[in-house]
């Protein structure tokens, strides 16, 4: 059976934070949603959310000089942000295709514990290439964190070192023993690159690394 992804949620502990917080937590979602094509149709008008943003940074400048009218008057504007950013969260986890990228642009944070985008990987390198049995060489590649497979590819080494005018490829499953390259001809200098594929597809080619077959 499939595995369904986990839903990204947002952050929505709205009242543990200072007023200022949440004042500042609601603009980013403002100018985060704002002609955002990956949220086409919010369930608040944006307008309205501008309005009692600014009416709440009104409320708490007015309640700084602790009365308790005006600290009463920001708390319930507090509460009417709220109620419209935790609608537009609610969109925003069921419209972001749980992918982390749109779900950041629309100005949300993710909970604690919710994954992170995918990020590129590491460029791989060969560490050494040992000979093997007549006509094979073993290539020792050093791991790069997150990658599913990796590609050899080699050919033999052009004069003065000049990039192989062909190249045979070989996908490896991992790093844990060298690759074994096999159906060398011996006497032949051989340059050989790898690369990792994981999340985001490929990375670069590695610089060659080169060696005598015998």
């Amino acid at each position: 059976m499939a595995t369904i992804p986990k839903l990204i949620k947002a952050a929505l502990d709205f009242s543990k934070v200072l007023p200022e917080q949440l004042l500042a937590q609601g603009f980013a979602v403002l100018n985060g949603l704002i002609g955002n094509a990956n949220f086409t149709n919010v369930p608040v008008d944006l307008a309205l959310l501008k309005t009692a943003l600014d009416a709440y940074s009104v409320a708490i400048a007015e309640a700084r000089d602790g009365s308790k009218k005006a600290i009463a008057l920001r708390n319930r504007q507090g509460e009417e942000v709220i109620r419209m950013l935790r609608a537009l969260a609610n969109y925003v986890e069921l419209h972001c295709k749980d992918d982390m990228n749109a779900f950041l642009s629309s100005g949300f944070q993710p909970r604690s514990g919710t994954r992170k985008p995918a990020q590129p990987l590491a460029q791989p390198v060969i560490l050494n290439i040992d000979q093997g049995t007549s006509g094979e060489l073993l290539v020792s590649i050093k791991a790069v964190r997150n990658a599913k497979t990796y590609d050899v590819r080699w050919g033999p080494a052009g004069a003065d070192g000049a990039v192989p005018a062909s190249w045979s490829i070989q996908t490896v499953p991992n790093t844990k023993t060298a690759a074994r390259i096999n159906g060398l001809t011996p006497g032949t200098t051989y340059a050989i690159q790898v690369r990792a594929y994981g999340p985001l597809g490929y990375t670069e080619w590695s610089h060659s690394a080169s060696r005598m077959c015998i």
